[in-house]
């Protein structure tokens, strides 16, 4: 995995648990984002990319029916500690316990119950957000 690609997983995630545990992590997204060279705004973690490569990480790790719930207008399916940490590299997972102070299981634990109804709040209209412009797959 590229360091770009874990910075953006690493920040989506850390996203999920600020946007949900907002008293327990307040500023560390824009902590994370300095160390990583990432500027994230108050939802531009989740926003485009980031959010969709947490979503790809799930389809691949086989929790494609899951994830998609989570975008649909649906029901959420629930994720289970063990898929989240399958489809979360180590590297990812450890860097959010270095930057947060919180133990492994108590990060799987906090997205396992944070990511689906984040990402559904996230995608109301069961699209995901637009990508910021000049930050596409093809932006230089």
């Amino acid at each position: 995995m590229s360091s770009s690609a874990l910075g953006k997983l690493a920040i989506a995630a850390l996203g999920v648990l600020a946007y949900k545990n907002r008293d327990k992590i307040g500023g560390m997204l824009g902590e994370l984002g300095d160390s990583l060279g990432v500027t994230p705004g108050s939802t531009g973690a989740l926003s485009g990319g980031g959010l969709g490569e947490l979503l790809d990480s799930f389809k691949q790790a086989g929790h494609g029916d899951a994830a998609d719930s989570w975008v649909s207008n649906g029901p959420n399916k629930p994720i289970a500690p063990e898929h989240v940490e399958k489809a979360i590299s180590p590297e990812v997972l450890d860097q959010l316990a270095q930057q947060t102070g919180m133990s492994r299981d108590e990060i799987l634990q906090r997205l396992s119950k944070d990511i689906p109804d984040a990402v559904n709040e996230m995608t109301p209209n069961g699209k995901l957000p637009p990508e910021p412009a000049g930050k596409g797959p093809w932006a230089a």
